[in-house]
């Protein structure tokens, strides 16, 4: 492999782990922080990549609109799909919390994994609404007329940077104040907290809405990236359990844990690749599965051995302690 084919490499890892990790920090706000048990991430990826791409194509037109099926083609800029996104995950979110979040935790992990396969499902045979299961293609992608083509994902890899520099700066500002204490009150103990006046419900709704807007941000940032996508993509397992593990391992409760806990995962993911290519070939068809099985042996390890992750929970949630 030349320069060039390595920079090109490294750069795709780079965006990819980037894309990942926002998904991880959103992950993070729920379950880190409020131990809401969110297993349906992957509907949300769904619904932010479609949400976006929906919002900035064109409505196909001619011969073509034969071949593709779409509800709405806006052709709007790059920033008004990606504020769609979030805004309809948050929507989805609210109307998936409000009957859940006053029962038991596992309802919600119950409606949230329930939703995710039914907005997959609602993808692939709805085709007047996405195109079916062959899903949109051709999703523009933004400044792409400032750089030449095999130029443009170090330019894209610059958007992707800034959002994950500008989602955790937030998020961190937000943990440390005094509503982000609460979250973890509530997460420590919830009891306690609703006999100090604390409106459980409220702050339980607001970190499941946070957390989901950021995830539909990551689907619009994938969407944006590949330029098509399709139901199949958004699988439980390449859209909700590979980011658990990513949290998991880098450390729940920890915002540069969710960052490092993604480019980790995914680098581990990238490479099992290379490992599987040398299985013999009676073996190949199944190696996405052992991959899949590799990733939860790590899982396996981090729980048994360092179960707090790898660079563990921050104990300190208060800028005020930190000044002092």
């Amino acid at each position: 492999m030349d320069l060039s084919g390595l920079l090109a490499y490294i750069t795709s890892f780079l965006i990819m782990g980037g894309i990942y990790a926002v998904f991880a920090l959103g992950l993070n706000m729920q379950w880190g922080y409020t131990g809401l048990f969110n297993i349906g991430i992957a509907g949300f990826f769904a619904i932010g990549a479609y949400s976006s791409a929906l919002i900035t194509a064109q409505m196909p037109t001619g011969l073509y609109a034969h071949y593709v099926k779409q509800i709405i083609g806006l052709n709007l800029p790059f920033i008004f799909g990606v504020l769609g996104a979030a805004a309809v995950c948050g929507v989805i979110a609210y109307l998936i919390g409000k009957p859940t979040l006053k029962l038991r935790e596992d309802y919600l992990a119950i409606a949230t994994i329930g939703i995710a396969e039914t907005v997959r499902l609602i993808f692939n045979n709805e085709r007047w609404l996405a195109n079916g299961p062959r899903g949109l293609m051709g999703i523009p992608q933004p400044l792409s007329g400032l750089v030449s083509p095999q130029h443009y994902n170090y330019l894209y890899l610059i958007i992707v940077i800034a959002f994950v520099i500008v989602i955790y700066i937030s998020i961190e500002r937000a943990v440390r104040s005094p509503w982000g204490r609460v979250l973890k009150a509530i997460r420590e103990d919830e009891i306690s907290t609703a006999m100090m006046g604390k409106d459980i419900s409220s702050f339980k709704m607001q970190s499941l809405v946070f957390g989901s807007m950021i995830m539909g941000i990551g689907g619009a940032l994938y969407a944006h990236y590949t330029r098509a996508i399709s139901p199949g993509v958004f699988e439980p397992l390449y859209g909700t359990f590979i980011i658990w593990v990513m949290l998991m391992a880098g450390g729940s409760g920890n915002n540069k844990g969710a960052i490092f806990g993604a480019f980790m995962i995914w680098g581990l993911w990238i490479g099992s690749k290379f490992l599987t290519d040398l299985l013999p070939y009676t073996i190949k068809p199944r190696a996405p599965y052992i991959r899949f099985l590799l990733v939860g042996i790590l899982l396996e390890l981090i729980l048994l051995y360092r179960p707090q992750g790898i660079l563990g929970e921050e104990k300190v949630v208060s800028k005020h302690l930190e000044d002092n």
